[in-house]
């Protein structure tokens, strides 16, 4: 196995899962085989439990994973099916410790050798912790994620956080024990570092990187390559000066300077004969080609030249950070693309279009509302807890009955469920009981194999099968008319199946279901230009090239192209 290592140093968010992704896509392109792993040194398990607000999106893998949002830009773009252990954290490699040293203390003491046990339970950082990161490398970086048989010819691998941080010590420790045990001709370092410019001097400024590399050199690890994020290209003499005070040749700088668009990373590495000087130092020169970019090439093109737009509204409880929804706005980018469309997302925080808002906050709740009217469709997202959910049953509302194109999201389908429920049924206190407890009308509750307990890992997770019920409905039609669909969950609330009859009288239609038929997977309102609420998550298997067919269908119908495209493609693509 052929190892490419990305760090980052200087500050975080430099784009080093951008990086990486498009170091994967290069190496792809070369008719190589590519699988990802990302390292995150925090003491979590997964992802699962931290907050939108400060870590971004949750993840989700076919095999339920919760991950770091990096394995999905891999996903996206390597086109793959990454797994659970596509990503490491600390959480997650002393669990197994702890595991295996119960093992070893429950055997022994059944044998009652109290000596052995003080012996054999002894363990260190190093050489044991740094082992198992070893081992667990090797492991899942064997295990095909393309659909092949066999193992890849490369394996990426993005290290979280900053160099130097203490949390990542074990991690950059195991990989430079990694890079002794697999030879200079298998291992590759790049070194992801910002070049910035001060405003007053306008000077392109090396410094951060070269103690950015004098702290990874102390630690053992000696870059191959730099990869400096600036604003503008960088000057011949930045990179002589990088050269000089980095040991690394001129030629193996890679600049990614800012761009339109993140298709044009892939692109910029291939410019600057990244691939050559990559494939050189693992010794892949004679098995690899010259890479086949022009899909990429037509795809960055195209984006650039586009005039037109449409407006979304996304409303949203997490819209302070845009990174809480990101595969949703790369959903909505495919879509839009394969439209020849800009998407003109505008973020309004739910709370904003609530009554309470009105008299707290009244400029806030103003522009909130005309900017729900002037949206040509409505996106409301997954979500946990009741903040902002008064807003959202306003703005689903809002969609239904003035004939606005609506997509609701898990969440965004519960809600569409309270609101017909309120509006229609008359029944005032339809409710989830997420949000009260003991609602008079539960018209979603509580699955019941979910933990009331345990926060972590305890959804309906991963990959499931959605039989869709009829052939007849704009959900089948925008899938191309399969029996099922497979997407994939994140949830712990589900639409009350005793109420679906009640629901249905309404005019609302369950055109999907799990495979006992007591689950409410996909909802429709037929009379409705496009009323789709979906209990799974259609952006996590978005792709360029292949967008959700339910967020292409959200895109057509506010363009006034769907009824045109159903009857000429019946498909998710274009």
């Amino acid at each position: 196995m052929k190892y490419v290592l990305v760090t980052g140093g200087v500050v975080s968010g430099l784009g080093k899962g951008v990086t990486a992704s498009s170091i994967g896509v290069v190496l792809k392109a070369c008719g190589l085989r590519v699988t990802s792993i990302k390292i995150d040194p925090y003491l979590n398990t997964d992802a699962g439990t931290m907050s939108p607000f400060e870590h971004g999106e949750v993840f989700v893998l076919d095999d339920g994973g919760e991950v770091d949002l990096d394995l999905g830009n891999y996903e996206r773009f390597l086109d793959v099916r990454l797994t659970r252990d596509n990503n490491i954290t600390t959480g997650k490699i002393y669990q197994i410790h702890s595991v295996i040293c119960s093992h070893f203390a429950s055997l022994f003491l059944r044998r009652n050798e109290k000596e052995i046990i003080l012996e054999r339970l002894f363990r260190q950082v190093v050489p044991h912790i740094t082992d198992a990161i070893k081992d667990w490398i090797e492991s899942v970086s064997a295990i095909p994620v393309d659909g092949k048989v066999g193992p890849a010819d490369v394996c990426v691998i993005e290290l979280g956080g900053t160099v130097g941080d203490i949390e990542s010590m074990p991690f950059i420790e195991a990989l430079r024990q990694l890079f002794f045990s697999t030879g200079p001709d298998n291992f590759c370092l790049i070194h992801v570092s910002l070049v910035p410019v001060l405003g007053v001097v306008g000077e392109q400024k090396t410094k951060p990187t070269q103690h950015s590399v004098r702290e990874l050199r102390a630690l053992g690890l000696t870059p191959h390559f730099l990869a400096c994020r600036s604003a503008q290209p960088l000057l011949e003499n930045t990179k002589q000066k990088l050269s000089q005070f980095c040991h690394v040749p001129a030629a193996n700088i890679l600049n990614i300077h800012d761009v339109p668009n993140i298709w044009h990373v892939p692109l910029l590495l291939r410019n600057q004969n990244a691939h050559e000087a990559i494939l050189k130092q693992l010794a892949l020169l004679r098995v690899a080609r010259p890479p086949n970019l022009q899909e990429w090439t037509n795809r960055a093109e195209t984006f650039d030249n586009l005039t037109n737009s449409v407006k979304i509204a996304m409303v949203g409880k997490y819209v302070g950070l845009t990174d809480s929804y990101l595969s949703v706005v790369k959903a909505l980018l495919h879509a839009c693309i394969a439209c020849s469309l800009k998407p003109s997302i505008e973020w309004i925080a739910a709370s904003d279009l609530e009554d309470e808002s009105a008299r707290l906050t009244p400029e806030a709740h103003a522009k909130a509302w005309e900017t729900l009217r002037s949206a040509a469709c409505v996106l409301v997202p997954g979500g946990f807890g009741d903040r902002g959910v008064k807003g959202m049953i306003l703005a689903a509302k809002y969609a239904r009955e003035n004939k606005v194109p609506y997509l609701g999201i898990c969440l965004g389908m519960q809600i569409s469920v309270i609101e017909i429920s309120r509006s229609i049924l008359g029944w005032k206190e339809a409710n989830s009981t997420e949000f009260v407890e003991h609602a008079t009308n539960p018209v979603v509750i509580f699955m019941p194999e979910g933990s009331r307990t345990h926060m972590g890992n305890t959804m309906r997770l991963g990959s499931r099968r959605t039989l869709l019920q009829s052939s007849d409905c704009i959900t089948a039609k925008l899938y191309q008319n399969p029996e099922y669909v497979d997407e994939r969950h994140r949830h712990r609330y589900e639409v009350n199946p005793e109420v679906v009859g009640d629901l249905e009288k309404t005019g609302l239609r369950f055109v999907g279901k799990d495979e006992s038929g007591q689950r409410m997977e996909i909802l429709e309102l037929p009379s409705h230009p496009f009323y789709v609420g979906v209990q799974f998550h259609p952006e996590y298997k978005s792709r360029p090239g292949k967008p959700s067919a339910l967020f292409l269908g959200l895109v057509l119908a506010a363009t006034g192209h769907l009824e045109a495209y159903v009857k000429t493609h019946q498909n998710g693509s274009i």
